[in-house]
């Protein structure tokens, strides 16, 4: 079955909750992704790994929400043809944009948080470098499977709620 939806201008095309959804499966997947690299820059501390890991899921999951409501106002690299029915879809060069912004704004963070718990610049710098370069590529992967999800897309529920009436 298709959803017939009228084009229209997007500003915020996604509700809150799906954001929330959102943070929090990105969150554990990137948690455990600086649990396993902290473990080994720190010579198999597993205390501080999971310190530096467990302090993060709170510090970056509000930063991501707040990084996606602003993403979620910007038009830029939607497209309508991407989901039957549903005219919110992110272009694959939104996506790499929207990683590209996230990655800066947690690699600080993870420095700042894993430097407290390391004491050390180098292990901090480490676990920090070691980021940049598997965050992107899991971020990318988690946009594009959530970009497949209709849950949570404001026209495809406005059309659903118009549908059953």
């Amino acid at each position: 079955m298709t959803i017939k939806i009228p084009h229209k201008q997007y500003t915020k095309g996604e509700t809150k909750r799906r954001s929330v959804v959102k943070a929090l499966t990105w969150r554990v997947i990137a948690s455990l992704d600086t649990t396993i690299i902290a473990y080994f820059v720190t010579g198999g501390n597993l205390h501080k790994a999971l310190a530096i890991g467990g302090f993060e899921i709170i510090t970056k999951m509000v930063l991501y929400f707040f990084h996606e409501r602003a993403w979620n106002g910007v038009k830029w690299g939607k497209r309508i043809e991407d989901l039957p029915g549903v005219k919110t879809a992110d272009t694959k060069r939104r996506s790499i944009l929207k990683a590209t912004t996230w990655r800066i704004l947690g690699t600080l963070d993870t420095f700042i948080i894993s430097n407290i718990f390391t004491k050390s610049i180098k292990q901090a710098s480490s676990i920090a470098i070691i980021e940049v370069f598997t965050k992107p590529i899991l971020y990318f992967l988690h946009e594009r499977f959530w970009n497949n999800v209709i849950w949570g897309k404001r026209e495809f529920e406005q059309a659903k709620h118009e549908e059953k009436n």
